[in-house]
């Protein structure tokens, strides 16, 4: 972490009583800038960060917007996004949900079932509309990995290649099926075995276009391109990434190559700030309780992986592995098991990076009813509250 970041970090945690986000739109922005390729077509997976401040950030960089549910869709559209901009994902589209898509002028969707088609089918008729369609598309590989996005196992996401070449698209004609869509692995950072699962997609998916007779003018690769969380690992080289998406949009002859970028759009550049309430020795182990643990951050209860962690003051001393938990009355509230400095006491501030994705929005806030956690950005260089930290009163009835 930039020692100078780190430093205004530690002057601003001062004037807070409660955890706090800080985004860093300033570097995201500079990020989101050097992604761009003409032979690519970014967009911004909203369920990584909906922030308003994000989602802004990313538009004036040109990102599209990858959308799952009406309230990103509200979202998106309050930042001033055209809805030509916007993509519709997610297993499951409500009457309700699809209805309010179109009423708001969206034209894009990702379908996943048959059942999807015929529904998205038929309320385009109702609107007088005619939306383009991405058939989503679950792939099995001889060597899948266990993977959030389910990697070979059976999930919600899509059909397989037989159950798709058995629809009928003539039945459809209130649609316009112009590409197909996958995404089974995420958070990867080997990018030569990211490559091959990307080159080994091609065939199967062509020739799926060309048996069920619909031109693929569009294949949209999902995203999965991981950040590292731990010291041992690499950041994934982007531009190797860049070189072979290339290669591989000449090689399926479409006209459009789709990227949607959630972690590694916006994940590096997030800080999740919170104070320490106790510190303990049991059975001979040192353990540290924080102000805020998976009510904030989720994912390291769910991953087993943690968010990389560092004391906010300097410190000389030596380092011992500190077991992290958070202040709910369950043991599942733990964000790790890292390194921290021998000194560390009560009233010490932590900083956990690499929070930008997946953090308060993926996370269990209203559990045992303790205050959320402010978000908070720099932009141009200055800090600005974009949510305050609220209590329990803010949201109970």
């Amino acid at each position: 972490m930039d020692v100078t970041l780190k430093q205004q970090i530690a002057l601003f945690a001062k004037t807070q009583e409660n955890p706090f986000f800080v985004y860093d739109l300033d570097k995201l922005s500079k990020h989101i800038a050097s992604l761009h390729n003409q032979d690519i077509k970014l967009w911004y997976a909203v369920k990584a960060n909906p922030l308003s401040k994000v989602i802004s950030t990313l538009d004036k960089q040109g990102m599209n917007f990858d959308v799952a549910s009406s309230g990103e869709l509200d979202q998106v559209l309050a930042q001033g996004i055209d809805c030509e901009r916007i993509l519709n994902t997610g297993p499951a589209k409500s009457p309700k949900q699809v209805r309010h898509f179109l009423q708001r002028g969206v034209n894009t969707f990702v379908v996943e079932s048959i059942s999807q088609l015929a529904l998205i089918d038929k309320l385009s008729a109702e609107f007088e509309r005619h939306p383009s369609i991405l058939l989503r598309v679950q792939l099995r590989f001889e060597e899948g990995d266990n993977n959030p996005l389910g990697g070979n196992a059976l999930t919600p996401f899509g059909l397989g290649c037989d159950e798709w070449r058995r629809v009928d698209l003539s039945q459809y004609s209130n649609l316009s099926v112009i590409g197909l869509h996958i995404f089974q692995w995420g958070n990867m950072l080997d990018a030569d075995k990211l490559i091959s699962l990307w080159q080994a997609m091609v065939t199967p998916l062509t020739t799926l276009a060309e048996e069920m007779g619909f031109e693929l003018q569009v294949l949209d690769l999902g995203g999965g391109l991981g950040i590292p969380y731990d010291q041992s690992q690499s950041r994934i080289n982007w531009s190797i990434l860049k070189a072979a998406l290339v290669k591989i949009k000449q090689q399926s002859k479409v006209n459009e190559l789709w990227l949607e970028l959630g972690r590694f759009a916006v994940g590096e550049y997030g800080y999740y700030i919170c104070d320490v309430i106790d510190v303990k020795h049991n059975y001979q182990q040192p353990l540290v309780v924080m102000q805020g643990g998976i009510n904030h951050l989720l994912r390291p209860a769910i991953t087993e992986q943690a968010f990389p962690v560092q004391l906010l003051r300097d410190s000389s001393a030596k380092h011992s592995k500190f077991h992290i938990h958070g202040p709910l009355c369950t043991s599942l509230d733990k964000l790790g098991h890292l390194a921290l400095p021998d000194d560390l006491s009560e009233g010490d501030t932590l900083i956990f990076s690499q929070c930008g994705a997946y953090g308060f929005t993926e996370a269990m806030p209203y559990f045992l009813c303790h205050e959320l956690p402010a978000e908070v950005v720099i932009e141009d260089s200055k800090f600005k509250i974009i949510r305050p930290s609220l209590p329990a009163a803010s949201y109970l009835y």
